[in-house]
């Protein structure tokens, strides 16, 4: 239950503080006297998104502070033990704004987002606004209002998750389908890729082995050619031949002729003895590289042939030679695929199959919660209408079946006759003005049973209606505040005559500036107030004990 609001520097109001009590609570005044501006404090303060133009013309900032009484086991306690916020024995609201359109917000003293004030004001304020009966003449919103009635919370939560469910396995087997398809496209090429590449069975690093491989072969045979010339040079047809000539011949002088050389040719044929030996570990040598240059001559030719396979292979695909592996690896995988494509498609089509079912199960669950719903509201509405004036008029909730999805497979529509033998139809065809506002006030009714805590605020639920119309309506609140707090903006004499309290929305100049305020009225100046509703400006004695009556009533 609503207890203070305060208001400092907010629209027209500089300086407010209002104190709520239970049970029916009217707000009367002139049209333009600022009404409206209470409540849309109260929705600032609660969070809910509304005008931005809020700070006092001249204020440095506007503010709201709103006292909640919070019963056990009332919803927004919940909410703020979520949030880490003691709630001992009641609830203190605090928004300000800057004229720059800053807001900071607390509860309890705790700073709290916009997002945890909506959560809260959920279980706190009910607004039922002016343009409400759009809401009801649009065939959209009856679902969900049908949902309220039936409390098919947990049940339209089970109908989401299934409908995620299926959604996701539907999903799941299109994108199945198109990657099949892709596959299916490229199946030639990819046998054939994998054919060639494990045929040619590439390993990593083998291009770099193979390109080192081939530069060795390839300067072994262009060294060996000179190593051969070497031994040639070296042999008895080259240097080996000619040192053994001049050995031969200079032993041969040296024997003819030792007397007249006198040892002269010793020494040089020593040296061409040590020459020889030398001559003979260096053409050993020689000939021992020469072997070791020896190849096999197609070496060459099969090192050329498998690297220049690996890089054709490799640019036929776009890829470096050493990625080929992890390519074969990647195509071998796309094969696999389409080749179990069919065991895949078959288990996703299972699955889905088997999620479609989810759905249906438990959208015909909340089709049969909604049925039996639909039956108590048409009673419920039946007992409402008959004190509103509209005993003859009969409502039916009408539950059909819908194309299934997020919010089960039913289409819900209120249908209503206004008078016996009447066809039923939309209530935007049949309900008048005032009609609309009685059936909005029964269906509110309705749907507010039983919810403990929740201050119900009704801005002119009573257009358009008058007379005994507008009595019958003014009960129906003052019973409907019996057990809770009900504020009520009205117009209707009828209706202001009926609240346990009663404020009037005054406006007034000050200097340059307009405010406005709110004063509560004690009897005699509801007397004058409830007359002012009845005759206008000029207050007759007549309307005073119009006045006076409604309120004996």
């Amino acid at each position: 239950m609503l207890r203070q609001l305060d208001i400092r520097d907010m629209l027209l109001i500089d300086r407010l503080s209002l104190s709520w009590a239970p049970g029916l609570n009217v707000l009367t005044g002139e049209t333009g006297a600022g009404k409206s501006i209470l409540l849309d404090c109260l929705g600032f303060v609660l969070g809910w998104r509304g005008r931005a133009d809020l700070v006092r013309q001249g204020a440095a900032q506007g503010e709201v502070v709103a006292e909640f009484d919070l019963p056990p086991g009332h919803p927004a306690r919940a909410v703020l033990a979520d949030a880490g916020i003691e709630a001992e024995d009641g609830l203190i609201l605090r928004r300000t704004v800057s004229p720059d359109g800053r807001r900071r917000a607390w509860a309890n003293d705790r700073p709290v987002g916009a997002e945890l004030l909506r959560a809260m004001s959920e279980g706190l304020v009910e607004l039922h606004g002016q343009h409400d009966d759009r809401g009801l003449l649009d065939p959209r919103g009856h679902r969900a209002l049908l949902d309220q009635f039936a409390g098919s919370a947990p049940l339209l939560a089970r109908v989401r998750a299934a409908w995620g469910a299926l959604s996701a396995a539907r999903k799941a087997r299109a994108e199945a389908q198109d990657r099949l398809a892709a596959l299916q496209a490229e199946e030639d090429f990819l046998r054939h890729a994998v054919a060639e590449l494990d045929r040619l069975n590439p390993e990593p690093g083998e291009d770099a082995a193979l390109d080192t491989r081939r530069r060795a072969l390839q300067a072994a045979a262009r060294v060996r050619e000179d190593v051969a010339r070497a031994v040639q040079a070296l042999s008895m047809q080259g240097a080996e031949g000619a040192l053994r000539d001049a050995q031969r011949w200079l032993e041969g002088a040296a024997d003819r002729a030792a007397a007249a050389l006198e040892g002269r040719l010793d020494a040089p044929l020593a040296a061409l003895a040590r020459a020889a030996i030398e001559l003979a570990d260096a053409q050993a040598g020689v000939e021992r590289a020469f072997e070791a240059l020896d190849m096999d001559p197609a070496e060459l030719e099969r090192v050329e042939e498998r690297l220049f396979a690996l890089r054709a292979l490799a640019r036929k695909h776009g890829v470096a030679p050493d990625d080929l592996g992890a390519l074969a690896g990647t195509l071998r995988d796309r094969l696999a695929a389409l080749d179990g494509s069919t065991r895949d498609m078959a288990a996703l089509a299972r699955a889905e199959a088997e999620a479609a079912a989810a759905h249906a199960a438990a959208c015909a669950d909340l089709t049969a919660l909604r049925r039996a719903a639909a039956e108590r509201l048409d009673a419920a509405m039946a007992g409402e209408l008959a004190p509103l004036k509209m005993e003859r008029a009969s409502f039916r909730t009408d539950v059909s079946p819908d194309t299934p999805g997020p919010e089960g497979a039913d289409m819900v529509a209120f249908t209503v006759a206004t008078n016996p033998g009447a066809p039923a139809g939309p209530l935007n065809r049949i309900a008048s003005g005032g009609e609309l506002s009685r059936f909005l006030l029964a269906l509110k009714v309705c749907l507010t049973q039983g919810t403990e805590g929740l201050t119900l605020i009704f801005d002119e639920i009573d257009r358009g209606v008058g007379g005994a119309t507008a009595d019958a309506v003014g009960r129906r609140l003052r019973r409907l505040a019996e057990g809770a707090q009900v504020l009520v903006v009205t117009h209707s004499p009828q209706v202001a005559a009926l609240g346990a309290h009663h404020w009037r929305v005054e406006k007034r100049v000050v200097g340059d500036t307009t405010l406005s305020t709110v004063v509560p009225l004690a009897e005699p100046d509801r007397v004058d107030e409830v007359a002012r509703m009845i005759s206008g400006d000029h207050i007759s004695d007549a309307a005073r004990a119009a006045a006076r009556a409604l309120l004996a009533a």
